[in-house]
């Protein structure tokens, strides 16, 4: 009997090392074999086939098993067969029609692909796991409940993909063969209303990033977890010291992190949204780009005073362009400068003998329309700056919600206006120029450009647009429905995003109501504010704007101060102009910081000594904290002032003793690192050991926790309920046909896995079709944003160098060769 299971089990493993080598390719490769068969694509009808029979194995093996775990095993390989049979059908036939959707036949992509390739990589996971527990079970360590956890996640997840399939059959009737969007007017409540609705959890739980390179699953766990841990410290659930301790709780329970993740999407404020990603903003994230990225000789910004300015139209007549005063009236606007050379003419950059170059690169930042800036995509400028060898002019645009649509694109179209009469000054002739952008920043270059027709400037030589969001609006496409499994870009964010920026009339709030947002649910009608996880202390309720002293100043007031960051708080023009200009380096070592890093300089400094203070307890009651020496504070900014870099025009450095200096400044430091430690560990231990009372959780707080699952019955778009105008300079994929005829050579790079796939193919295909020059990249893999990555994940990289490649052939079109389908 014995010899007869051997040879069974030896004759399966035989069996399971040849289907093995059936689909060693990507989920998202194999998906392109979209061929129109009865037998469906032959690697990923193996795939789902060595799946079913895996599992048919491990079940057999577990129902003779009657401990708890081992008949859950049996009970979820048995669940996880169901629903390949379920998916299958519904899959195999949108794997038959996505290559009708396609830009053309050599970029394949759209989001039904994106579906068939999210499908294709949750069977290869759960035959992973599931060949996993068939090697391992006769062992004596065999972790029973380990594996139950991973099958059963597994099993959930493909039955959400299910659902989502299902609604993708629903955009199949929506829509024409070839169109991606609906011809008719369709809302997302229709759309989720077809069918079940969809469980996010298993998206952000033992799952997390399945669908994406292996190079890049560590990083989106580890920015989840970061996420998660943020908003404990954000919404101030006790001190410091529980947030580290719970945050550290979300590295290790899969299940509580995607809770907390499903729930941030669905009820965290657009401030939050904008604290988090403003921590790329930090003063250790700055520093990363300068110790890993290219080395260049210019860096600098620019801040344009708002005063009119006269430029020539193509037919040679002068027109005046005014500054922008929408929404936050005149401020002055931040453009940063990167260049490897210096070169002949740069203005504040001495004497050269290298010419000008012929090129320059107008480029606008991702974000949201709500976060981030040229200093936070420093990581891949530089190195486009070195590589292609010409200028880069990035523009820090106002964010949203406190500078909504259409102010940033009022400012980059009087950027560039200003840059037409300052090539010299930038190190360029201006010969040719590209715009360049990123999610956000490809939306607002390319609203730019059709402002630039309407007025009748001259057009740029070519534009390059990074998964380019070009519909603003929640329209149903399938690949809008990435969002609610994007680690990046969840469905909460991406729609409070839009609806900052594109419906200021409903998010547009008093200076109240936005310190209440970052401390409370921003939706009044959300009933998730009892839920535990955003409810609002009562020592947070009141608390005043603007703390007066640091020892007023809580980790919610941090955050918030980082969060308001804006426009009208960072953009202040200099008195002295060079060229109509105060231009700012930072790679100098005296002068005096720039309003916009000195504001994160205090912000830094106070998380560098400051970090373990604490302005409440775990139960909402204030608790003392070490004020810290102004003076000796004072002195150690305007050190940090006089270090960090220069202004090329203006006051002169401070002078002192180096020595002196950097005696004080260590001993401030020790000192203060040393009383903040001390304050916090007595003001802790006090509170440990005090006559506090002990109070359990009550049943209705048992309760709420327990009803936390019932998020999943809620619909996704439920509070996401906004109009926004159909303003082709708000969405370019409604612009005039006759303007877009004269739109100059575009250059789309895009992912499969983004939710804004759908808005670049569609725009594509209709510059196509009036005869333009356009081609389209898809790449496999990369999540929404991943030029941020470029120095983490090695496919993050190519895709960066990819990027170069085509803004090369933009700057160098003339000796470019073009194909017959258009195509650069």
């Amino acid at each position: 009997m014995m010899r007869l299971k051997f040879f069974s089990r030896g004759f399966y493993f035989h069996k399971r090392s040849l289907c093995k080598m059936a689909f060693t390719e990507s989920p998202a490769k194999a998906s392109l074999c979209c061929e129109e068969s009865t037998e469906g694509a032959a690697p990923t009808y193996a795939m789902y086939e060595a799946l079913k029979d895996s599992c048919q194995n491990n079940a057999t093996y577990f129902q003779p098993d009657d401990t708890e775990n081992g008949q859950r095993l049996y009970q979820g390989f048995m669940t996880l067969m169901d629903h390949i049979d379920t998916v299958w059908p519904l899959v195999d036939h949108v794997r038959k029609v996505a290559p009708l959707y396609d830009f053309d036949a050599a970029s394949p992509g759209n989001g039904y692909r994106s579906f068939v390739s999210v499908v294709d990589s949750c069977v290869l996971h759960g035959l992973k796991i599931s060949r996993q527990v068939c090697s391992a079970r006769d062992a004596l360590l065999f972790r029973k409940s380990y594996f139950v956890r991973e099958i059963e996640s597994c099993g959930q997840l493909l039955a959400s993909l299910g659902t989502c399939l299902h609604h993708l059959h629903t955009l199949l009737s929506w829509a024409p063969p070839g169109d991606l969007f609906p011809t008719e007017q369709h809302s997302p409540e229709q759309l989720f209303s077809q069918a079940d609705t969809i469980n996010q959890y298993c998206f952000y739980g033992r799952c997390l990033g399945f669908q994406f390179n292996p190079s890049m699953r560590g990083i989106l766990k580890g920015i989840s977890i970061c996420m998660a841990g943020f908003s404990e410290a954000y919404y101030s659930h006790g001190n410091l010291i529980s947030s580290v301790w719970t945050g550290g709780q979300y590295l290790i329970d899969p299940e509580m992190r995607a809770r907390r993740i499903v729930n941030i999407s669905q009820s965290a404020s657009v401030e939050f949204c904008k604290a988090f990603w403003f921590l790329a903003e930090s003063e250790i994230m700055k520093r990363v780009p300068s110790l890993m990225s290219s080395t260049v000789a210019v860096n600098k910004l620019i801040t344009i005073p708002p005063e009119p300015i006269t430029v020539l139209t193509t037919d040679g007549k002068e027109t005046t362009v005014l500054p922008p005063t929408v929404h936050i009236g005149l401020q002055g606007l931040n453009v940063r400068l990167i260049s490897v050379n210096k070169r002949m003419g740069m203005a504040g950059e001495g004497s050269s003998n290298l010419p000008p170059a012929d090129g320059i690169i107008f480029h606008c930042h991702g974000g949201g329309f709500v976060a981030q800036s040229s200093k936070s995509h420093e990581t891949y400028l530089r190195e486009w700056a070195a590589k292609l060898n010409v200028p880069i002019l990035s523009i820090d645009y106002s964010l949203a919600p406190q500078a909504p649509f259409p102010r940033a694109l009022e400012e980059v179209y009087y950027a560039y206006c200003w840059m037409m009469n300052n090539f010299k000054e930038l190190g360029t002739t201006g010969k040719r120029i590209v715009f360049a952008g990123d999610s956000a920043g490809a939306n607002l270059i390319t609203g730019c450009t059709l402002k630039i027709l309407t007025s009748g400037l001259r057009t740029p030589e070519g534009l390059f647009l990074a998964y380019a969001p070009l519909l603003v609006s929640f329209i149903p496409s399938p690949a809008r429905l990435l969002c609610l499994m994007d680690p990046l870009l969840p469905f909460g964010f991406m729609m409070r995003c839009l609806k900052a920026y594109a419906s200021p009339n409903t998010s547009g709030k008093s200076k109240e109501d936005k310190h209440k947002d970052t401390n409370a649910v921003s939706n009044a009608t959300t009933p998730l504010d009892s839920n535990g996880f955003l409810k609002v202390s009562p020592s947070q309720e009141g608390v005043s704007e603007g703390p007066s002293s640091f020892e007023e100043v809580s980790p919610s007031d941090l955050a918030e101060l980082q969060a308001h960051k804006s426009g009208s708080e960072r953009r202040k023009s200099s008195d002295t102009t060079i060229s109509a200009a105060s231009l700012q380096s930072e790679h100098t070592a005296t002068g005096v910081t720039p309003p916009e890093d000195k504001s994160q300089q205090y912000v830094s400094d106070f998380l560098e000594r400051y970090v373990l203070d604490s302005d409440t307890d775990s139960e909402g009651r204030r608790i003392p904290v070490i004020k810290p020496n102004n003076k000796a504070l004072d002195e150690s900014h305007r050190e940090a002032e006089s270090e960090a870099s220069s202004t090329l025009v203006g006051e002169p450095p401070l002078v002192d003793d180096p020595d002196q200096k950097d005696k004080r400044r260590i001993k401030t430091r020790i000192s203060e690192a040393a009383n903040s430690v001390m304050g916090a560990m007595s003001s802790k231990l006090a509170y440990i050991t005090g006559s506090n009372t002990i109070t359990r959780p009550t049943q209705d707080d048992l309760a709420v926790r327990t009803n936390l699952d019932a998020l999943i019955a809620r619909s996704p778009s439920d509070e996401f309920i906004f109009s926004v105008p159909r303003d082709p300079l708000l969405s370019p994929y409604w612009a005039d046909e006759q303007l877009l005829n004269k739109f100059p050579p575009v250059r789309i790079l895009t992912v499969h896995l983004d939710p804004c796939l759908d808005d670049c193919v569609m725009f594509a295909k209709k510059l196509k079709k009036l005869g333009n020059i356009v081609g389209i990249d898809v790449l496999e893999g990369l999540p929404h944003g991943f030029l941020n990555f470029s120095l983490m994940a090695k496919e993050a990289n190519e895709g960066s160098k990819l990027c170069m490649e085509r803004i090369k052939q933009l700057l160098d079109l003339d000796s470019a060769p073009t194909s017959d389908n258009n195509r650069l």
